[in-house]
């Protein structure tokens, strides 16, 4: 007997659902959840949510009114939801073809909301039991949506349409797998391609939808239906709904990437659709995805020259794009001065700590990995978002709108790709806009046209260089514009030309201009709106990386700058602060330990160090700002690494004991691994700066002792803590190796455990071999240290490294790492290394080769040299390839290190 629901139950069960949804009584409402939570481990409980969600005949008795009932509904579905993601799997199979029935009945509801609702329950079922538990969904719901009866109704055919798409979105990879000799997606295809024609527009726009999720995967269903599809979207492309006329856009933009070659034919016609599409200002969502098309073809290698016949089409239309929309500048002007108010917790970005580059087989420590993000940016900051997720920013939030993916940011982003593959011709066509509306009184428009000055930057930097001298004046012009929106796209715009004002050699010019730039940002540090706060110190970031040392003059301005915003800045414009001071650091190194320098700057850093808390995200980006500082400074660096060393020796114990907690209790939340990542680098950071009795002091006075953290560290599961354990490892090795010594023993055998590569995960493959380059590079550097104390260890850690330089997989880097320390191992234990010459002698050749002339490079000779003498004959196929190293070498170093033993190391 099929099963039926009970009265009672039912009412509960309503009663709950009705309970939950509601904001009115607070206790009723956590009863109701607990309760609904309670209730999911039973097969029955998906039977009612889904009988309720089916508006099932007994719910007319409770008396329900129309919008209570639809909340209860809605409810039940999101329950089902949830109940059917949690223990489907445990549920018998006749409870799951109740629930089957019921949800596809629910599709054909006449509520668009619960026909939503419907669709996502169906999407979770298939995720949950797979494709061939549920085989007739598919061909059911492709019949509804294309009315094969000729007898479904509209609602009906976009319920199921709404459906499938969710299916599809949800399902991508397993609908294009074969099952017994058949893909599902061989037959979705062509059926979604015949129900484009419908005449329901939603049931188009929902086909089409469907049809551009497996679009970038070029699945062979898709090449197969390829002329089809590029005919249905010429013919969609006229198509009178906006929605579907943006699924075409899309459909052409993901062409663009997976088959560029299709759509180079058509380019003319295609500029025209969106062009037009672009300029659709009834939907501005339509004009984003016309937008993002130049963007697609300007970065595609294939297509990028092919769009140079239409710049003049296509370029007015971006500029007229880069104005602001009517609601966004109502917002901008409402808004107040804002530098002395508290930031709210919303407005605080997450913070991560930035991933170090590894240790190269060079003297020199590495700057972090590219350049931080900084001010306003013309790349999309949601590409980790799921196609149709909306990114969560706080109304009226000021950050949330310059930081928004929108048209404005999009036809700016594409005029830079345009600009930077067409140089010249671009700027042409650009400036006779820029002559117009520079000076035009809308302040929209007048912003406009400095956000197209920056985006030409550095396409059309040579064309536009003649007409700088006239432009840096009048631009430095709007950082005091009344306008917070104007000063802020200005310090963008000029933070965007620094490499052009910092290039100027001339006293003259540099007064002119590079100073008066200098100046002007560093002003507007201080404004008094947040928002230009930030963008002034993002525009000086950048023209610090552009100056380098040319900006070790104006040290002493600079700084009292950074002091005052030290005091003054909130807590969110804190971070990009802590960015310009590790810059600068970075770029001027040593002119910042002067003491007057230390005396203005340390001070206020310090004092802001005190206040920010161990748990605080700030931790990360200060502790960053700190390792830059401390190597500036140098031994300078002493009084305060005296709290600060041990702060970060607190900060890792603490976390330590907080993930061991959590493996004990996994109700506990995992410790953040950057609060460890950034407490490393900067005890590394100090090690190096100090002189080697300071820094064996703050190591040996360490409580808990320091290598019993770095030794927990180095055997951590986070490659990023690894890798910047083997960092430290390895500077440990270099400055105070008599405070390592007596810990090898328990050290170097997790070290040859790293250097195994078949432990690597091959999801994580690429920070994987930054972890082993680190541990490779220190493991030379203990070779350097403990010479013939290695002996012990030396048949291990040679199969690990020769498993490395074997390996074709393994980067340039990590092998010139591993060739180095085989090399430094043979100093002092050829003896050891000897017998295995003949096995690595022709791949050390050819890795050592390349690498720059350094100490390490001598070391690495003179101990391959000296495992040479004790096994000659080994060298028999490769004596060519010695003697040309050994010539290049005799030619090209320069090496501090004693010439003399390795050239005699050559010479025997």
């Amino acid at each position: 007997m099929a099963w039926q629901p009970q009265s009672r139950p039912l009412q509960e069960m309503v009663g709950y659902l009705k309970d939950a949804l509601s904001g009115h009584d607070r206790n009723a409402q956590r009863y109701a959840t607990t309760m609904l939570g309670q209730a999911k481990s039973s097969p029955e409980t998906a039977n009612y949510l889904a009988y309720i969600l089916s508006d099932g005949p007994l719910l007319k008795e409770l008396g329900l009114d129309s919008p209570d009932k639809i909340l209860v509904r809605s409810s039940a579905a999101i329950n089902l939801k949830n109940t059917i993601r949690a223990y489907s799997r445990a549920y018998p199979e006749t409870n799951l073809v109740y629930v089957r029935s019921l949800v596809l009945a629910a599709l054909q509801d006449s509520a668009s909301q619960i026909r939503s609702f419907a669709g996502s329950v169906i999407s979770e079922i298939v995720q949950r039991g797979g494709i061939l538990s549920w085989p007739e969904l598919l061909p059911e719901l492709l019949a509804l949506a294309g009315n094969d009866t000729s007898s479904v109704s509209a609602e009906t055919q976009e319920g199921a349409m709404s459906a499938l798409a969710k299916i599809c979105e949800d399902n991508k990879q397993s609908l294009d797998r074969d099952y017994n000799g058949q893909r599902p997606l061989t037959v979705i295809i062509p059926k979604l391609l015949d129900i484009t024609s419908s005449p329901n527009s939603k049931v188009r726009s929902f086909a089409l939808a469907c049809i551009n999720v497996f679009l970038p995967q070029s699945s062979p269903a898709v090449i197969t239906s390829l002329e089809i599809i590029l005919a249905r979207l010429f013919h969609l492309a006229n198509d009178s709904s906006d929605l579907v006329r943006r699924n075409v856009c899309r459909s052409f933009t993901h062409l663009v990437d997976v088959q560029p070659g299709t759509i180079r034919p058509h380019m003319s016609g295609l500029v025209d659709f969106f062009v037009l599409q672009q300029r659709n200002t009834d939907d501005p969502d339509l004009a984003l995805d016309a937008a993002e098309f130049w963007l697609c073809v300007g970065e595609n290698r294939q297509l990028c020259q092919s769009l140079a016949p239409f710049l003049d089409k296509i370029v007015p239309v971006l500029l007229e794009s880069m104005v602001y929309e009517e609601e966004d500048i109502l917002r901008l002007e409402a808004e107040a001065e804002d530098a002395d108010q508290e930031d709210r917790a919303e407005d605080l970005k997450p913070q991560f700590a930035t991933t170090k580059n590894p240790r190269l087989a060079k003297n020199s420590r590495v700057a972090t990995n590219g350049e931080a993000a900084r001010g306003f940016q013309l790349d999309r900051a949601d590409d980790d978002l799921s196609e149709g997720e909306i990114e969560e920013t706080e109304e009226g939030n000021a950050a949330g709108l310059e930081e928004r993916w929108n048209l404005r940011k999009c036809s700016a982003a594409a005029l830079d790709v345009l600009a930077s593959n067409y140089h010249e011709p671009v700027f042409a066509i650009t400036l006779p806009f820029l002559n117009e509306n520079l000076r035009h009184h809308d302040w929209p428009i007048r912003e406009a046209a400095v956000l197209a000055v920056g985006a030409v930057a550095d396409g059309c930097m040579e064309a536009v260089t003649p007409h700088l001298p006239d432009l840096i004046p009048y631009l430095l012009s709007f950082l005091d514009d009344r306008e917070p929106t104007i000063r802020l796209i200005t310090c963008w715009a000029l933070g965007r030309y620094s490499s052009w004002a910092s290039s100027l050699h001339n006293p003259s010019a540099r007064r002119r201009y590079f100073e008066p730039m200098m100046e002007g940002i560093l002003n507007r540090m201080l404004d008094k709106s947040k928002k230009v706060q930030e963008a002034a110190a993002s525009a000086f970031a950048n023209l610090e990386e552009k100056a380098t040392k040319g900006l070790t003059p104006y040290c002493g301005p600079i700084i009292r700058q950074f002091v005052q915003c030290f005091s003054r800045y909130k807590d969110r414009n804190m971070f990009i602060l802590y960015d310009c001071v590790q810059t600068l650091a970075e770029h001027v190194g040593p002119a910042l330990a002067q003491q007057d320098m230390i005396d203005m700057l340390m001070p206020a850093i310090i004092q802001r160090w005190s206040k920010v808390s161990d748990r605080s995200q700030e931790i990360f980006p200060l502790l960053e700002c700190l390792s830059y500082v401390a190597t500036a400074l140098g031994d300078a660096f002493a009084p305060f690494a005296m709290g600060v060393f041990p702060r970060c020796i607190r900060i890792i114990h603490q976390c330590l004991e907080e993930y061991i907690m959590c493996i004990n209790n996994q109700a506990l939340d995992k410790p953040n691994k950057d609060f460890l990542v950034t407490s490393l680098d900067l005890m590394s950071a100090v090690i190096q700066a100090l002189r080697p009795e300071k820094g064996g002091e703050l190591v040996q006075n360490s409580q808990p002792r320091f290598f019993d953290l770095l030794l927990f560290c180095m055997e951590d599961s986070s490659n990023d803590v690894r890798q910047s354990s083997y960092a430290l490892l390895g500077d440990c090795a270099v400055n105070i190796f008599e405070h390592l010594q007596p810990f090898l023993p328990t050290i170097i055998p997790a070290l040859i455990q790293q250097l195994d590569l078949d432990k690597m995960k091959d999801q994580d493959i690429e920070s994987g071999f930054s972890v082993i380059n680190n541990a490779c590079w220190s493991c030379g550097e203990i070779a350097m240290g403990e010479k013939v104390g290695m002996g012990p260890y030396v048949e291990q850690i040679y199969q690990r490294l020769l498993s490395i330089i074997s390996n074709p997989e393994v980067p340039t880097s990590v092998n010139e790492n591993a060739v180095i320390a085989l090399g430094r191992l043979g100093i002092h234990c050829s003896p050891i290394l000897a017998p295995h010459l003949g096995e690595f002698s022709k791949t050390f050749l050819h890795i050592i080769g390349p690498v720059e002339y350094t100490d390490e490079k001598a070391h690495a000779f003179l101990g391959f040299n000296r495992i040479v003498e004790r096994n000659p004959q080994a060298m028999e196929d490769c004596l060519i390839d010695y003697f040309r190293a050994s010539a290049a070498y005799a030619r090209h170093s320069n090496s501090e290190f004693n010439d003399a033993d390795l050239a005699e190391s050559f010479q025997r």
